[in-house]
């Protein structure tokens, strides 16, 4: 369809750049915030408002010069981030003005896209009715994706098995330690604080929780207590000393899903590795890596499924969301510090 694009020609697109590598733990200093203004579509393309953003602890890594499983953000670029927003021009037959969409926005308040660029950006239409706009950066978008085959592709649950999950309160914490409920599996979840470990037991139904806030030993402590028969899938949002405990619990057959090393990211030194992982050889363990974009052509498979679960009960879906672009920098270190309570969320703009 053919908008009239009259309307764009005052609007300013406020974006936040990188603007050096970080040291350790990202500071205001790493950052450029610019304006530019908002470009027309192409023909076939589409200009995009960005309603919600999502901030996850792949950023860190996405920041940092070198090899990874996908390109760094360049100094100068416009941060990367996956978000939510809604179609405001459109000279596209398969994108309508008022269409709520998905996409690689970026740290910014608008995003045209040529065609070409579409499949690059990642950008699909969502359907409000399946679940909100924070539900679509949560269960619905990258966290869940990655929560749902990381679990059921790499870890391959059975019911009875015992799941463990680290960071059980985040946004991939809780899908996984949800789908592993619905699989019937016994679920014990890893956490920072008495209200968080509360909230996974009470509200999203996982046997038991275990803070890891609550002093040193209090992981090998608890799993010990919740995991008296051992470990067979665990799934690791933090690395660290947290992966070297349940190491040392897992069970002949176990499966591994490392998804993030949170607990590192940071470290301006060198990765601390495994101690225990010599545990694989004599359990015939397996550890794998997960990277939720080799599952994008499946994506509206995990989609529909876990849109039903939202719908009957079975599965919540918590957003931690902070209001404002101009304080990304500041509300991005939420995630490192521990102080986001759920999947957290930039809303840009209202919807």
């Amino acid at each position: 369809m053919s908008t009239p694009l009259s309307s764009l020609a005052h609007l300013v697109n406020h974006q936040i750049r990188l603007a050096a590598r970080p040291v350790g733990m990202p500071k205001a200093s790493d950052w450029s915030h610019t304006t530019e203004p908002v470009a027309e579509p192409a023909e076939g393309g589409v200009t995009l408002k960005t309603l919600a953003l999502s901030l996850d602890p792949a950023m860190r890594g996405w920041m940092n010069e070198g090899k990874s499983y996908i390109p760094p953000v360049g100094i100068g670029e416009v941060m990367r981030a996956g978000g939510v927003g809604v179609v405001v021009a459109s000279k596209s037959d398969k994108f309508a003005v008022g269409d709520h969409v998905s996409a690689g926005f970026g740290v910014q308040e608008y995003l045209t896209l040529a065609p070409a660029d579409f499949k690059r950006a990642g950008l699909l239409k969502i359907d409000l009715r399946a679940g909100s706009l924070t539900q679509w950066l949560n269960v619905l978008g990258m966290p869940g994706m990655t929560g749902y085959f990381g679990l059921m592709d790499v870890g391959q649950p059975q019911a009875g098995e015992t799941v463990v999950v680290s960071g059980a309160a985040g946004a991939v914490g809780q899908t996984v330690g949800q789908m592993a409920k619905i699989k019937g599996c016994r679920v014990v979840g890893i956490a920072g604080g008495a209200a968080k470990c509360e909230w996974v037991v009470k509200e999203l139904g996982f046997d038991a929780c275990i803070d890891y806030k609550a002093g040193p030993g209090a992981v090998r402590a608890g799993l010990k207590e919740h995991c008296p028969g051992g470990v067979d899938i665990y799934f690791d949002n933090v690395g660290g000393d947290i992966l070297d405990d349940v190491l040392a619990r897992i069970n002949r057959k176990a499966r591994i899903i490392i998804c993030g090393a949170i607990s590192q990211y940071n470290n301006t030194t060198a990765v601390q590795g495994p101690k225990n992982y010599l545990s694989l050889l004599v359990n015939r363990a397996r550890m794998e890596g997960i990277v939720v974009f080799d599952y994008a052509d499946r994506n509206h498979l995990a989609v529909a499924e876990m849109a039903g679960y939202l719908k009957d009960g079975r599965m919540k879906s918590k957003e931690d969301v902070v209001v404002g672009l101009q304080t990304f920098p500041d509300t991005l270190l939420k995630l490192f510090n521990g102080e986001n309570f759920g999947k957290l969320v930039l809303e840009v703009a209202k919807g």
